[in-house]
């Protein structure tokens, strides 16, 4: 018995069937598709997971820092509880003690040199 059909029995197949020895042109275009979605999600994936880095990369490198450590943390133990944490420490504005701290030194040196010098 031959099991090679004859290109009859292909008259009143649907457009995607093909023939023998005839390239599957919608097997390879959905592959590529295929691969083309799951790169797209994978990026949109990335782009969303380091969102808090993106905010927080405005404001002060400590808290650049505390979200970025707990990116990592919510990637590599994958608890979504960091990633929220970390998204909500970038989106609060904390405020600068460092210029109010560093006139508070200064202040307390020049009240220590002037005690130093009258006595």
């Amino acid at each position: 018995m031959d099991h090679i059909r004859s290109p009859a029995h292909y008259a009143h197949a649907p457009w995607f069937v093909v023939g023998p020895d005839e390239t599957d042109i919608l097997l390879i275009l959905m592959a590529a598709f295929l691969v083309l979605i799951v790169f797209m999600f994978g990026v949109l994936m990335l782009r969303l997971h380091h969102l808090p880095e993106h905010i927080a990369h405005k404001g002060q490198k400590v808290q650049y820092q505390l979200v970025a450590t707990l990116g990592l943390l919510a990637m590599f133990t994958h608890e979504n509880l960091f990633w929220i944490v970390g998204l909500l420490l970038a989106m609060i504005d904390i405020p600068d003690f460092s210029g109010l701290l560093g006139r508070i030194s200064n202040s307390v040196e020049r009240i220590s040199s002037r005690r130093a010098s009258t006595s």
